[in-house]
């Protein structure tokens, strides 16, 4: 099988912050439990140079980009490959040198999580950031872009929806604007969490979900908020895209790559380089192919466990870990 276009590779396994806006250790990476979880450079230019052919790479996992002393040579070594490099980034590390960074690494895109309108939402979801830093970040990098006469990065907003900032959908839309982002992607919590083999200290998470996903809330309220936040949308010219309020279901037969083509069309590696099917999974604890930077990337792009998956999403009964997923859903 030809190797993919899209690549993402996550430089950074701690999370320092809240990862998928729940208080708890998500997993144990760094210290204290371990080394800093960082990917070497030497290990992502080894791996990134083996996928010939790459013509995109989003730099983003579970913990912080911008953690990675190293992360904006990484950007600049795509780059300077030619390739369209993005990443997702919370903003709370930003610098005054690292916003011109992002204007100077060739950096393409920069999507920022932001998950409240308000500094009591925002600061309830995410542990230990401040709403006001935040924004002012946001406005770091659109200044240093205007100053240094670039064009790039372009710069998105993205939300995580769920029951405890769904009213203030519409004001997010207005927030977005106000910051002169470019557009806002809104999207539900990425997984249930909800397999049999799940390990038990994602049992929390599996919770987190449960209590605050919108497919447990009240379908007449979610379209409520939804209308309120396409009719600002509207008012603003603003570009706003939103999900689906309920799952689609996949007629017998689809074909795979229909269900979802992140397996064909995307390699998605940890700090370490292990292989996962997607960035949805998070963990190579939950399931992985083997590991590219020991193993090599074709050996095991191309390998029967990579290959068995395939398979599996390709047919009416999924891998049970894709059955959880808002991707598969068509609800992301």
């Amino acid at each position: 099988m030809e190797l993919p276009g899209y690549v993402q590779i996550e430089p950074v396994g701690q999370c320092n912050l809240r990862c998928q806006m729940c208080a708890i250790q998500f997993r144990r990476d760094g210290p204290a439990d371990g080394p800093p979880a960082f990917m070497s450079f030497e290990t992502f230019t080894r791996v990134l140079d083996q996928f010939t052919g790459v013509r995109e790479l989003h730099l983003q996992g579970l913990g912080e980009p911008m953690m990675h002393p190293r992360f904006f040579d990484m950007v600049a070594y795509a780059a300077g490959k030619g390739i369209v490099v993005t990443t997702n980034s919370n903003l709370t590390l930003l610098t005054p040198r690292r916003a011109e960074r992002c204007v100077t690494s060739g950096l393409h895109s920069l999507h920022v999580s932001i998950d409240g309108a308000t500094a009591e939402t925002y600061e309830r979801i995410r542990a230990r950031a401040r709403f006001d830093q935040v924004v002012r970040n946001v406005r770091l990098v659109v200044d240093a872009r205007r100053r240094l006469g670039g064009r790039l990065p372009h710069l998105h907003m993205v939300t995580v929806v769920m029951r405890q900032n769904l009213a203030e959908l519409p004001e997010i839309v207005r927030l977005a604007h106000r910051l002169s982002l470019e557009s806002l992607f809104v999207q539900h919590l990425c997984h249930d969490f909800g397999e049999s083999t799940l390990p038990a200290q994602y049992g929390p998470m599996r919770e987190f979900v449960q209590d605050e996903s919108l497919l447990e809330e009240d379908l007449e309220r979610v379209e409520h908020y939804f209308s309120r936040a396409r009719a600002v949308a509207r008012e603003l010219g603003f570009p706003v895209r939103l999900p689906r309020a309920r799952p689609r279901r996949h007629a017998p037969g689809t074909p795979g790559p229909q269900r979802c083509d992140w397996p064909w069309r995307g390699a998605y590696l940890d700090y370490r380089g292990y292989a996962m099917p997607c960035c949805m999974v998070s963990t190579a604890d939950r399931i992985h192919f083997g590991n590219m930077a020991e193993q090599g990337v074709e050996r095991i792009w191309n390998g029967t466990a990579y290959q068995a998956f395939r398979d599996r999403l390709a047919s009416d009964v999924p891998p049970e870990i894709c059955a959880s997923c808002s991707v598969y859903h068509g609800i992301f």
